[in-house]
């Protein structure tokens, strides 16, 4: 079946509602949601029952750029700055030197074991070099497991900042393959000129953002994650533009206003969490079709050695090396080794070499497949189990509760206060979000002339409102009559 105009909607709707109604039943299996997507696709496929024809490298390229937009952004906004900003050094390094150290032990690997050339060898090597960020922030979250020593932090860092490092490498490497007479140096420009001004964008536009969502007035809530949307393509496609690296752009803005005060922040992170959950399923979905099974057969031994390679040594080697300046008990150098998922994104850069015409991309492509399904497999339903031999798993009891947890379910707080706005409070025509309340005291109603006010961040605060405030302890109370006390004028 040829995918038309007129069929595809029926088709694509069809496929996400099995999508989700197979993930749904699939924990408890304990099989990994992704995976169960990516079979959907193949079954679909045109070695499948579906019978769908799909042969666009290019087209799926887009849709796996435009679904890593979403599932990065997703993940930055979800990254509490305070759980980070102990383990930003050992996270960093993960996601650069790590990423490196694996795509170099892999390829030399490869190297010896085929008859790729070394160039070759380093860019398969690359592209799999990455812990994939929709496999780890998927099936951490969903499994709910919650670790020991900032554990968690440190993966969901990992994955979610080292996509650029594996893609410069992959945009290098393959360079080198179609140009053999480059020397291997001069990719270092190239890396430099992505990390840099990818970092530069990814602040520059985070700060932007933060003004322009706060400051400009829409009218409707609803808008406000549509605005984001297109600030998150803006921050993108214009850092990649001047030479940047787009995705290293967008996940640094994304952290960065996941920790601000925004206005309808709920909203927005509601928003972008149930899109996450879309692209990863129409990721899944397309790179399903893209597949031919069929050609993944021959093709079978030499992926299970090249996996089984990178799960047991590369991974390993690369994350104690890069960890071996830092304090850190041993079982959680294992683990974070264990927690080496390759998933979507491999799959994506493998389409690189697809459209540059080189001549093993098919067979790359191919491999890098199989090592992505075998990695989710393998270490995806595993990562519970291991977690507990290990003991790095915290018990359900004692899970915490981040902040932007607070957001997304709507947490009720354990004392009710109200507080009144005097005439000369500095707070009287300010904006909610101008007066940057403690995040543990809710404003849930305001009483105005003896009317009620639903509160929201745009809401402009009057003289002699009363707030009616939900908090979590005294201390919140505290916090609140400080800020309004500093805010009194004369």
């Amino acid at each position: 079946m040829n995918l038309t105009i007129e069929n595809i909607l029926l088709v694509g709707s069809l496929l996400l509602f099995i999508s989700i109604i197979v993930g749904k039943t699939s924990y408890k299996f304990g099989v990994p949601t992704l995976i169960l997507f990516l079979a959907i696709g193949m079954l679909a496929g045109s070695d499948g029952i579906g019978g769908i024809r799909f042969n666009d490298p290019q087209l799926a390229q887009f849709i796996g750029i435009v679904s890593l937009n979403f599932i990065l952004f997703s993940g930055g906004l979800d990254t509490h700055w305070k759980a980070v900003k102990p383990i930003l050094k050992e996270g960093l390094v993960l996601s650069t030197l790590g990423v490196l150290l694996t795509a170099v032990t892999l390829g030399t690997f490869v190297y010896y074991i085929t008859d790729f050339t070394i160039y070759e060898s380093m860019l398969l090597g690359s592209i799999v070099s990455s812990t994939d960020a929709a496999a780890v922030f998927s099936i951490l979250r969903s499994k709910n497991l919650a670790l020991k020593n900032n554990l968690r932090p440190t993966l969901e860092l990992e994955s979610g900042s080292n996509d650029p490092m594996a893609y410069v490498l992959t945009l290098a490497f393959l360079t080198l393959v179609i140009n053999q007479d480059l020397s291997v140096f001069s990719i270092i420009p190239l890396f430099l000129q992505q990390m840099v001004l990818g970092g530069i964008g990814g602040f520059a536009f985070g700060k932007l953002s933060e003004i322009i969502i706060n400051k400009i007035k829409l009218g409707f809530e609803g808008l406000y994650p549509v605005l984001v949307i297109a600030l998150m393509f803006i921050t993108f496609s214009a850092t990649d533009a001047v030479g940047g690296n787009g995705f290293l752009a967008i996940y640094i803005c994304a952290v960065y206003l996941g920790n601000q005060d925004l206005i309808h922040k709920s909203t927005i992170i509601k928003m972008f969490d149930g899109l996450a959950w879309l692209m990863q399923i129409v990721l899944f979905l397309t790179l399903g079709l893209l597949v031919f099974p069929s050609e993944i057969i021959p093709y079978m031994g030499l992926g299970i050695l090249i996996s089984v390679f990178l799960i047991v040594v590369a991974r390993p080697v690369s994350v104690f090396l890069s960890l071996m300046f830092f304090k850190m008990r041993m079982r959680r150098r294992f683990y974070i080794s264990w927690v080496g998922l390759r998933g979507a994104v491999p799959i994506v850069f493998a389409t690189y070499p697809l459209l540059a015409g080189i001549d093993k991309a098919n067979m790359i492509f191919n491999i890098v497949f199989f090592i992505s399904v075998t990695s989710v497999l393998i270490q995806g339903t595993t990562l519970s189990i291991f977690a507990k031999w290990l003991h790095v798993a915290l018990p359900d009891e004692v899970k915490p509760i981040t902040e932007n947890d607070r957001y997304i379910l709507n947490l009720p707080k354990s004392e009710m206060e109200e507080v009144t706005i005097p005439e000369n409070s500095f707070a009287v025509d300010k904006r909610i979000i101008d007066l940057h309340f403690p995040r543990s005291a809710f404003i849930v109603m305001i009483k105005r002339d003896n009317k009620f006010v639903r509160p929201g961040g745009a809401t402009v605060i009057k003289a002699n409102d009363i707030l009616v405030l939900l908090l979590d302890n005294e201390d919140s109370l505290k916090e609140v009559n400080q800020i309004l006390d500093q805010n009194f004028v004369a």
